[in-house]
């Protein structure tokens, strides 16, 4: 089972029946087909995603054409949930890494639900700091650690927004994510297999094994985990030394556990 286990968005499972009901009209379920651009850079955000399955890659793409991913979403969040910050362009793109189902709603539907919903600004809150941990974490990661530990972490990122082991990506989606060139990513793989960690790579299909692939990790995929599951159970932040000792296991929360 993933972090985020069970069925259809965390978030949205979080709200009492009557703010969700602010919502529910304008809803309607979409498929994330992979590839498919939610949101693109310098666009302005015209609907929210909550995902129910999949997985969403938020990219920054850079003035040469290379890319890099700095944040990952599942069930347990939104895309372009940040429009009710105002009305800018969107700083980032959304793409969709893993095939899915999510529940969609006009942005300014959604600002209007907002406005008027404690509740739902409160689930926007949480969300927000937990993708803040993501993008500090990220940055701090990017600069310090081995790029083999930090392609290990975004497997694991992806894995937990997953039903099984088996992840639908190809080298060369790797090399965005990772903002390296792709013969890196031959070779990382390659190191990787070595280890057991995976256990195939043929096809644009990745075949992980967990346990292994989390020994390979830096501490960073923990540490998102714990303090993310933290903020969504309205818990003391655990000490990230203690993350890094392992002397913590990760939470595995059902959906509706939430209501």
């Amino acid at each position: 089972m993933s972090l985020f286990g069970g069925t259809g968005n965390r978030l949205l499972a979080t709200l009492p029946a009557a703010d969700l009901d602010l919502l529910r009209p304008e809803l309607e379920t979409v498929t994330l087909d992979q590839d498919a651009v939610l949101a693109r850079a310098g666009d302005e955000i015209d609907h929210v995603f909550f995902p129910h399955s999949g997985a969403i890659l938020l990219m920054i793409d850079m003035a040469d054409g290379q890319t890099v991913a700095t944040g990952v979403v599942g069930r347990e969040g939104a895309v372009g949930s940040l429009s009710v910050l105002g009305s800018s362009p969107s700083g980032i793109t959304a793409v969709v890494r893993t095939a899915g189902t999510a529940s969609r709603i006009p942005a300014s539907r959604f600002h209007a639900a907002f406005g008027r919903s404690p509740a739902i600004r409160q689930a926007i809150q949480k969300h927000v700091r937990s993708m803040l941990i993501q993008f500090q974490l990220g940055s701090a990661c990017n600069a310090l650690h081995p790029v083999e530990a930090r392609m290990a972490r975004w497997l694991l990122q992806l894995r937990d927004r997953l039903d099984g082991d088996v992840l639908p990506l190809t080298q060369q989606a790797l090399s965005q994510i990772l903002g390296v060139r792709r013969t890196t990513v031959t070779l990382l793989m390659r190191n990787l297999r070595k280890r057991g960690a995976i256990r195939s790579d043929q096809r644009g299909r990745i075949e992980i094994d967990r346990s292994r692939l989390s020994a390979a990790a830096c501490e960073c995929h923990r540490v998102m985990c714990l303090e993310a599951e933290d903020i969504f159970s309205d818990t003391t932040v655990r000490p990230r030394a203690a993350a890094r000792a392992g002397d913590v296991r990760i939470a595995e929360t059902e959906v509706d556990d939430a209501t």
